[in-house]
């Protein structure tokens, strides 16, 4: 698996790394402006956003940094003063699993929001994991309501494929885009078949 900087039109996609989530575990601002070559966002992440970003708890991405961080990637902007600056991230929640199933989510952090960003990443990353070895399928979800994220997931390329239960919040929609070769796995009316293009966090 190829883990170099991808560029969009406005973005350089550089890769996450396990000395990137340490340093940012250990509050070290400067350790990891100096690992990204870019400034950090203002809202400093904790432990809680990194293990939800990652679905995975930092000993687990520790144990196996390639399993955990498989294609996740830094949003690096560049000013029209020449001032590279981090505004989010996509993450994949993990490598393939054994139907070649990955699962992608960004964010964008607040200041850099509005302006098109998540979309340009997340439609750049869908067709970098199409392109991978072993992936068939990338999904995604989100709350119908959060309208915004729907939109992204959509213009992706992804389309609606069945629901599943949150937790806390109730249904989520989950969205899907299969290589042109892969069979589909996630039945666009069953719950049963949307859950097996899930793993459990």
């Amino acid at each position: 698996m190829s883990m170099t900087v991808l560029q969009t039109a406005r973005l350089e996609l550089v890769p996450i790394t396990l000395s990137l989530v340490e340093a940012v575990m250990a509050d070290d601002c400067a350790e990891v402006e100096r690992i990204a070559g870019a400034r950090f966002p203002g809202k400093w992440p904790g432990r809680s956003l990194i293990e939800r970003a990652f679905s995975a708890s930092v000993e687990r991405i520790r144990a196996d940094p390639s399993l955990r961080l498989w294609g996740d990637r830094l949003m690096i902007a560049t000013s029209g003063q020449g001032d590279r600056h981090i505004v989010g991230s996509v993450v994949f929640h993990g490598a393939p699993d054994e139907e070649g199933v990955v699962e992608i989510a960004y964010g964008v952090e607040p200041s850099s929001q509005g302006q098109g960003y998540g979309a340009e990443a997340t439609c750049a990353m869908v067709e970098w994991a199409l392109e991978q070895p072993g992936v068939r399928a990338v999904t995604a979800s989100t709350f119908p309501w959060h309208t915004s994220s729907v939109k992204i997931i959509r213009r992706a390329g992804m389309e609606h494929c069945g629901w599943r239960e949150h937790d806390l919040l109730g249904e989520l929609e989950i969205f899907e885009r299969r290589r042109l070769d892969a069979p589909c796995y996630v039945g666009a009316s069953t719950r049963e078949a949307a859950a097996r293009a899930f793993r459990a966090g």
